[in-house]
């Protein structure tokens, strides 16, 4: 409350100093650019006082800048935006938008426009303001100066979220990694901000207490989180490569993040993954063994999902965690058909892709939602997008057919052979089943008579036997 009562001391001083002849016609076309786009407040509705003081939640105001492409465009932008403030925990009171050539260089949104903001600001009770972009620390300083509360970016906004998620110890550390890379820079952009040990969203996650004022310990705590990560490397590589010396196909389902892809991965494996109807819900991959209609041993992963403009600090940190796409013989690429741009959505998963070097692998298509999106909508994209199918992970519609396009794209082993393995040596013929792609098998008094095609470190061990 006292820093409401100063906040809106300061805000009122402000008005008063600002000379009525101030507002220009340049200042008047810039300010039209500046709009409130509606549909993004989610207060909270149907409760009591006390409950409400109960469930308080951090009260933000988006700001974006609208630079290039529709109007639509920048909406939808500030709608993820939105989507992604509520997943940190968060209540979005208002959503703006700034039609701008770039983004100004000090303050983001222009210096005309930053009372405007400020009014909003206090007219909702706001407590935080996010940026629809990455901030500068020149930018983040000038603004959070200026608007007398917390201003957080996009990155930091996704990293908090990915801090809240993380569960697993390679989980945790990638995070408090990528924070860390990201706050390095921005120390002095913080300013007295970085008091912030009182929580909300960009604020939590390990390693803020001492963070603002000691370079070389955080630098140290990066060289330290660095080789855990490596030590958990290694032992997730050699996992990976067993299954490759066993010649495992292994299948990696990517896409935007709430696009259905644990539903999916539980309804092909029951996996029991965490599904959840927010953002980043799963964070650690979860890898799973399956068997295909032909008796073939392939390996399901689900991965993190990915987002536009995926902060870098990410990407880097969780590098290990994305080879199990980047490592895989087939993408089984989520898209989240009842969304209103899922191109856009597709064009952003495969520049991450490409990031992390995965673009030349095979790729699935896998429209979801299909029981609620528009049905012109799924057609579109399965005109537009070769190698793709529409399904339900909800209502099980289409799984069946994707199942078959999955196993029936997955690496085919070269060698054949036509031979009888001694009954002594039962294991083999596990292997060919588990590994091989079986023609045709019989018992004979001497050993079992396989026609089958193998991979070539099997078919080498089947001929030793001879």
């Amino acid at each position: 409350l006292a820093e409401s009562a100063r906040v809106a001391a300061e805000y009122d001083a402000e008005e008063n100093r600002v000379e009525d002849g101030e507002s220009n016609q340049a200042d008047l076309q810039d300010r039209q650019a500046l709009r409130r786009v509606s549909g993004l407040s989610t207060e909270l509705e149907d409760v009591s006082d006390a409950e409400y003081r109960q469930l308080r939640l951090e009260k933000v105001v988006l700001v974006g800048v609208w630079t290039e492409g529709t109007s639509q465009d920048a909406e939808n932008s500030l709608k993820e935006l939105a989507a992604l403030a509520e997943t940190a925990g968060s209540e979005v009171m208002a959503g703006l938008i700034q039609r701008r050539d770039k983004a100004d260089p000090a303050t983001f949104i222009g210096s005309g426009k930053v009372l405007e903001l400020r009014e909003a600001v206090v007219n909702t009770g706001a407590d935080t303001v996010v940026c629809d972009g990455e901030l500068s620390p020149a930018q983040l300083r000038n603004l959070e100066g200026k608007a007398k509360v917390k201003v957080i970016d996009r990155t930091a906004l996704i990293l908090d979220i990915f801090a809240q998620h993380a569960k697993s110890r390679e989980g945790k550390a990638q995070v408090e990694l990528a924070q860390m890379t990201y706050l390095l820079p921005r120390l002095r952009g913080w300013g007295d901000s970085l008091s912030r040990q009182a929580g909300g969203i960009g604020g939590r996650g390990p390693g803020e207490t001492k963070i603002e004022t000691d370079r070389r310990r955080i630098n140290d705590k990066m060289a330290k989180l660095r080789r855990e990560i490596k030590e958990m490397k290694t032992s997730r590589d050699t996992k990976r490569q067993e299954r490759r010396r066993n010649n495992i196909p292994s299948v990696a389902i990517a896409g935007y993040t709430n696009a259905g892809k644990s539903s999916l991965m539980n309804r092909l494996t029951d996996a029991g993954v965490l599904v959840e109807n927010a953002l980043f819900a799963t964070l650690d991959p979860t890898v799973r063994k399956t068997t295909s209609a032909d008796g073939r041993i392939y390996t399901l992963s689900d991965t993190v999902g990915f987002v536009r403009h995926l902060p870098h600090q990410l990407i880097e940190a969780f590098k290990s965690t994305l080879e199990e796409v980047s490592g895989s013989d087939l993408i089984v690429h989520v898209v989240d058909g009842s969304h209103p741009d899922p191109q856009e959505q597709i064009r952003a998963v495969r520049g991450v892709i490409n990031e992390i070097g995965g673009g030349e692998i095979a790729e699935i298509i896998a429209i979801n939602k299909a029981d609620i999106a528009p049905p012109e909508k799924i057609m579109q994209l399965l005109r537009e997008e070769p190698n793709s199918f529409a399904f339900s992970a909800r209502t099980g519609f289409g799984i069946e057919t994707l199942v078959a396009a999955i196993e029936s794209s997955l690496p085919r082993p070269r060698v054949e052979i036509k031979t009888i393995i001694p009954f002594s040596r039962g294991d083999l013929v596990s292997a060919i089943h588990e590994r091989g792609e079986i023609f045709s098998e019989d018992y004979l008094p001497e050993g079992t008579s396989i026609h089958a095609l193998v991979d070539g470190s099997l078919a080498k061990i089947i001929e030793n036997l001879k």
